[in-house]
């Protein structure tokens, strides 16, 4: 038999607003997991954010980072991480500019100062409290993504200066830092070739920016209700908002359950 497999963002896609998985969201991955078919978190967020979550919905496997970290049935399969000289020269650069870092490792993550707000309200956006600060974190453990705190109109120039990296954002005052073939499609790919699966069985649903190469790159990319504009463009189809049970009801149109 064929296997199947479906990749899960998280905020606004398992998650509600509230932050919290709706009840026909946990019994709708559970019916996939009953008919065989792989269920896999494909997330911006760190490994250590989302453990609840994985335990939850009794998930064992995961992309990370926007792609740069794939676990199948709780073994690492695909890694990509920064060096530390790339670290180095963005920290010097955005230091210069007043904008923080947070450095963030499978583990865990530093920023690289205290008590700022636009790190407050990132974070507070994800249900988190702000970092410890440890500006030499990049040196001490590998990064496999960096987070930069700015407003949208001061993102080009670092788009400009940094041709080997991606600047995705993600909130008002901040952007996911990832190198030039970081995505989730990259940790996708990474996956399917692992597992050898059939790109005709892939399915995948987000709701955001970082959600686009996703979408795009398997057979059947699905946008939430409330994804942006330009990833309800891209996707195979809409289904309803978060607060509507939309990942349940995309499961059921698409055939799945």
């Amino acid at each position: 038999m064929k296997k199947k497999v479906v990749f899960l963002d998280i905020d606004g896609t398992i998650l509600n607003n509230e932050k919290k998985v709706p009840q026909a969201t946990k019994e709708a991955v559970a019916k996939l997991k009953d008919q065989g078919i792989i269920v896999a978190i494909a997330t911006g967020r760190a490994p250590f954010m989302f453990q609840d979550i994985l335990s939850e919905l009794a998930i064992d496997s995961f992309i990370g980072f926007n792609g740069q970290y794939a676990v199948h049935q709780g073994k690492v399969i695909h890694q990509n991480y920064y060096n530390s000289e790339q670290m180095e020269q963005l920290l010097e650069y955005s230091s210069n500019s007043n904008h923080p870092l947070i450095f963030q490792s499978v583990n865990e993550m530093k920023a690289t100062v205290t008590n700022n707000r636009h790190i407050e309200m990132g974070m507070n956006s994800l249900k988190r409290g702000h970092p410890e600060a440890d500006a030499e974190f990049y040196k001490k453990e590998p990064i496999f993504q960096a987070l930069l705190f700015n407003e949208a109109h001061e993102q080009t120039v670092y788009e400009e200066t940094f041709d080997q990296l991606r600047f995705v954002r993600w909130h008002e005052y901040s952007c996911d830092v990832l190198p030039k073939i970081g995505s989730k499609a990259h940790g996708i790919e990474q996956f399917i070739k692992k597992l050898g699966i059939d790109w005709e069985d892939t399915y995948a649903f987000g709701d955001g920016l970082n959600d686009l190469e996703m979408i795009e790159k398997v057979r059947y990319g699905i946008a939430m209700g409330n994804s942006v504009a330009e990833l309800k463009r891209k996707a195979y189809f809409v289904t309803d908002d978060v607060e509507d049970d939309g990942l349940s009801n995309g499961l059921k149109r698409v055939g799945l359950i």
